[in-house]
């Protein structure tokens, strides 16, 4: 064999399968070097909560060899009801496409707005960002990335730009959590706080990380609208959306036709959209019930646009087939945790990293628990849930450190939603990836300067937060 008929072994990026894998191998690792331990729990008013002071040392669960591959099978099955959320929503998201309501809306509204690319950046951000203020949105905003991505596509921006306008626009507003009644109502209630109290910094917060993050977004707009070959996405501007979008052409050779079809269909996305997000502020409705209102609205979009029963199963299932990539990695993920909380690790960590606290000084203490919550975000996303594990350990602590609850629920906060955006682990995060067709490691490239400019607003406002006594406890 000679020289030119050898293959050239290149090291790149390793793919988000990797990545996660390795991530699973080391906490399977990790469930042979830490001990394992729990803490009492507690169920009050439907909520379970750790009994503070109750960690013991229980015996160990080390993770087996073919426990390590069967975890994936118990993450795809406990991902199960985000895994079928993204197939729907490719699947609905496409049959919409084929109306050509999407490419027709945002051709009109840019039209409108004379192809302002960072007028529409800035105000789809500031829209989202203010819904997920208010606890609205949270997985609906999944279904409104088509729409960034095609808004995107028709300025002639990458993916990218369409993820960061809804995705990290609505992020903003969930980190500050103004009038969130599920996380910060959560945080809150265990810190026996006065519910959405403490609002007037929240809100300082939440101007800054917006302010940020659209700037942010259309510097890097304004770089690849000059040079498109700067993109993060490379040749591919939509992912594993680029072949589907290559035959829809080029919005700015159609005429801005929007035929009242296609505004009923837009019409109808909107306020099936809205339903749902009205049960979830009334009535509570979760993952399961935003699926059921997608399908009913593809259903009802297939009959005014007289799609037969057939075309449309085609259509679906050929969006739905697009995004499966993305789909897989969200089980993936989920491994990890199955992996630590069958080793019993989880609540090991937790009391290792907050035991120490407790000899620090008040400004070192308020920091450390909120890169302890930025850290910890890593392995329990869900926000609800890491308050359910962290903020009962940390309520007592802030009163030994001489922090007011406020804070320790304010460094809960910011620490419980600044490293979603790059978290592997995060169902929602991969589910927003797949649906755009970015890969994670394109994202994490794009989103990490972001993320760490966020700490800094984070890091600040909890110095501010020590130094005023930020009330009222």
């Amino acid at each position: 064999m000679n020289n030119n008929q050898k293959k050239k072994f290149k090291l790149g990026m390793p793919d988000a399968f990797v990545i996660i894998f390795s991530i699973i191998v080391l906490a399977a690792i990790s469930t042979y070097l830490i001990p394992a331990g729990s803490y009492e729990r507690e169920t009050i008013d439907g909520v379970t909560k750790v009994v503070p002071n109750s960690y013991s040392v229980i015996d160990s669960n080390p993770t087996g060899f073919l426990e390590l591959f069967t975890s994936i099978q118990v993450g795809l099955i406990q991902s199960a009801n985000i895994i079928f959320l993204i197939f729907v929503i490719g699947g609905i998201v496409r049959v919409i496409e084929s109306t050509g309501a999407i490419d027709s809306g945002i051709n009109t509204l840019i039209v409108k707005t004379k192809g302002r690319y960072m007028v529409l950046i800035t105000s789809v951000a500031a829209i989202f960002g203010l819904l997920a203020s208010m606890g609205l949105a949270s997985n609906a905003v999944i279904a409104f990335i088509p729409i960034g991505i095609a808004l995107a596509r028709s300025l002639k921006l990458d993916a990218i730009v369409g993820i960061s306008t809804i995705y990290l626009g609505y992020f903003s507003g969930m980190i500050a959590g103004i009038f969130d009644p599920t996380i910060l109502g959560l945080a809150q209630t265990i810190a026996e706080l006065p519910l959405f109290s403490g609002m007037p910094l929240r809100i300082v917060i939440f101007i800054a990380l917006l302010t940020i993050t659209i700037i942010y977004t259309n510097l890097y707009a304004k770089k690849i609208k000059n040079d498109p070959k700067k993109s993060i996405m490379g040749d591919k501007p939509f992912g594993t959306l680029e072949d589907e979008l290559e035959d829809a052409g080029n919005l700015d050779d159609k005429p801005a036709v929007f035929t009242t079809l296609q505004k009923a269909v837009l019409l109808s996305f909107v306020s099936f959209i809205g339903i749902f997000i009205y049960g979830a502020f009334t009535k509570g409705w979760g993952v399961n019930e935003l699926v059921g209102i997608f399908l009913i609205m593809g259903m009802f979009i297939a009959m005014i646009a007289r799609i037969t029963p057939n075309d449309f199963v085609k259509i679906f299932i050929d969006g739905a087939r697009s995004i499966t990539y993305g789909a897989l990695v969200v089980g993936l993920a989920r491994a990890v945790i199955v992996i630590m909380e069958n080793g019993h690790v989880m609540d090991t960590i937790v009391n290792a990293a907050l035991a120490p606290l407790q000899s620090v000084s008040v400004y070192a203490g308020g920091l450390l628990l909120f890169v302890f919550n930025l850290l910890f975000n890593l392995l329990v996303t869900s926000g609800t849930g890491q308050a359910a594990i962290v903020m009962p350990v940390m309520v007592p602590l802030v009163d030994m450190l001489g922090i007011t609850r406020q804070t320790g629920a304010l460094a809960f906060m910011l620490g419980d939603g600044i490293t979603n955006i790059i978290a592997p682990t995060s169902g929602v995060l991969m589910a927003v990836l797949a649906v755009g067709g970015v890969r994670w490691t394109q994202w994490i490239r794009y989103a990490f300067p972001l993320m760490l400019m966020w700490i800094v607003v984070g890091a600040i406002a909890i110095c501010y937060a020590i130094f005023t006594g930020y009330g009222p406890f």
